[in-house]
């Protein structure tokens, strides 16, 4: 059954053809991401003349209630959010039965083609301030009851040193006054958990391995004590953060005490 669906899949999901022309205004000129349920295109607004980015909900996903309605909350959360380093949504539309909505191109490479391509690194101070940059906009989500969810290296681009982050179709809105508040609680983990692993690939990248045995992070990595701290409580090895602002803090102390600000 699953390699029949890849094979509709591969059949019925072929992206527009650079040059075409959706809504009367926005030409395709590349193919800039592909994920479970959307394709991404970079596109010109001929209008505005610039770019923008839209995406098509795969055509395999549109008879799917489930597919459509993570597509319709993806949108939902990026008109809810107004902040510099998330792309902003402009519209949704569809055209010959298929769904799309248009939002901010913003120019730069994610964060993995940047490690792995571009061969980035980052030193113990450069991973702990790149992390704070990053808490503060997972903060900013938390405090509008949206979580994440999906927080990896790809999804994470980087524009003059600062994240941008990218990609919302996993994420959840909640109403915290109707969710218990264990539940709200996992969500918070979750994120908590993927910044922690966001953390360890960035302190990797100036890692040299001298042992072709494969070790834990505690014994390949030389990290301060107070990082140690904060990785293993992101990573839930010791008591759990509760609140985004108090990652944020702990990052704070341990910059200013190794005078790294």
């Amino acid at each position: 059954m699953r390699s029949f669906r890849k094979f509709y899949q591969l059949i019925v999901d072929i992206p527009l053809k650079k040059s075409v022309v959706l809504n009367y205004r926005y030409e395709v000129k590349a193919v800039i991401g592909t994920g479970s349920y959307g394709i991404v295109y970079r596109c010109n607004d001929l209008k505005m003349n610039e770019n923008i980015v839209i995406k098509q909900l795969r055509k395999s996903k549109r008879r799917s209630k489930k597919e459509l309605k993570q597509f319709e909350n993806e949108i939902s959360i990026l008109r809810m959010l107004n902040h510099r380093n998330i792309p902003k949504f402009h519209e949704k539309f569809s055209q010959d039965g298929n769904v799309y909505f248009v939002m901010d191109f913003i120019e730069g490479d994610n964060l993995e083609d940047h490690i792995f391509l571009n061969q980035l690194t980052f030193n113990e101070k450069e991973s702990l301030y790149f992390l704070y940059k990053l808490v503060d906009l997972v903060c900013y989500l938390h405090e509008h009851d949206i979580f994440h969810q999906d927080l990896r290296i790809p999804n994470i681009l980087l524009k003059n040193h600062q994240p941008i982050l990218i990609d919302f179709g996993l994420s959840k809105m909640i109403n915290s006054a109707n969710l218990a508040k264990e539940s709200i609680l996992q969500l918070k983990r979750q994120d908590f958990y993927d910044l922690g692993e966001i953390l360890l690939y960035v302190l990797y990248t100036t890692y040299a391995s001298k042992s072709k045995k494969a070790l834990p992070w505690t014994e390949e990595l030389s990290l301060e004590k107070e990082t140690v701290h904060i990785l293993k409580r992101l990573l839930s090895i010791q008591e759990p953060y509760s609140d985004i602002k108090e990652i944020s803090m702990d990052l704070q102390a341990v910059l200013k005490s190794k005078n790294w600000n």
